[in-house]
């Protein structure tokens, strides 16, 4: 089993940055990429980016690109996102996950294992 532990979600205003970290443990081995969700009320869960077991290939939603970067320092099994330019509308409930694909994937159904979630609120 792997259990994946995100933090640094918060209250910060429109123009602010935050950094999210997602810690992994346990079978760590198992996992290859890894990537963030985020689900806002009433709305379906969203890919927002992930990233190759190295780190060379990341992807990222259209709607993140240029102001969100993912990296992960596997030395210390944690996975970053830095949000920098927030917006009102990436308020949401962001989520860790992990998959045991080599190649990089945006599908929900790619990811086998999930973190408990973390608030982010951007206020106008």
């Amino acid at each position: 089993q792997v259990l994946l532990v995100e933090s640094g979600g918060g209250l910060v205003q429109a123009g602010d940055s935050l950094r999210l970290s997602c810690a992994a443990s346990g079978r760590t081995l198992s996992i290859d990429v890894m990537g963030w969700f985020r689900q806002a009320p009433g709305k379906e869960r969203e890919f927002v980016a992930a990233i190759s077991r190295r780190g060379l290939i990341t992807a990222y939603a259209d709607s993140v690109k240029g102001r969100f970067t993912i990296s992960r320092d596997n030395a210390k099994n944690t996975m970053y996102l830095q949000m920098n330019s927030l917006k009102p509308e990436d308020t949401a409930v962001y989520y860790c996950a992990a998959s045991d694909r080599v190649q990089v994937v945006t599908g929900r159904d790619e990811y086998r294992y999930w973190g408990q979630g973390t608030q982010v609120t951007v206020s106008s």
